[in-house]
């Protein structure tokens, strides 16, 4: 893997500040809830590929101004997320520590 110009976050790193983006639906994280498909650090822009539970979920420009609030700083100029429904998101992409949330505000999984 190649590591990024000096001052700019890994991949590593971006999912780690990824985990600051909250579902306001589900009040879990991207990362943990399996949403995030794929990270890019592409310079001073970070490219995203992310799905959510359904395409026709009316949050993603709530969750595209989270994302920009949690990477755009310093170095990272740029966020670009493309949303992707195929193939869909199941439950099963959800994390052990998301699966844990989730159950501790009631959901059965």
């Amino acid at each position: 893997m190649d590591e990024p110009p000096v001052g700019l976050p890994s991949t590593e790193e971006v999912r780690g500040l990824l985990h600051e983006v909250i579902d306001p639906d589900l009040g879990v994280n991207v990362v943990d809830l399996g949403f995030v498909r794929d990270v890019a650090v592409e310079g001073p822009v970070v490219r995203l590929v992310m799905t959510l539970t359904s395409p026709a979920c009316p949050l993603t420009g709530v969750m595209e101004d989270q994302i920009r609030a949690a990477l755009v700083a310093g170095p990272v100029r740029d966020v670009r997320v493309e949303w992707v429904w195929s193939p869909a998101w199941t439950p099963d992409l959800i994390t052990p520590d998301g699966r844990e949330q989730l159950q501790a505000i009631g959901f059965r999984l």
